[in-house]
């Protein structure tokens, strides 16, 4: 059972982590380099939130957009 967890271990630190840990080094070097992986995150977030408000605009001046609040059983 020890070589069992022993395996998983051997998975995580030194392959599955291995990308992390050069991203870790390099920081020493280039801040921006390093953190590649949030800037792309953060433009595809910026991307989406900019297709969600022009979906809502949209709808809002199709006149579609159901803003009755008793659009739920709930809210009644």
């Amino acid at each position: 059972m020890k070589a069992f967890f022993e395996g998983i271990q051997y998975l995580f630190v030194n392959i599955l982590f291995a990308p992390l840990d050069f991203l870790r080094a390099l920081e020493l070097k280039s801040w921006f380099v390093a953190n590649t992986v949030n800037w792309i995150f953060m433009i595809i977030c910026a991307a989406a939130m900019v297709y969600w408000i022009l979906q809502l605009k949209i709808f809002e001046d199709a006149g579609t957009e159901n803003q009755d609040t008793t659009a739920h059983s709930f809210l009644k």
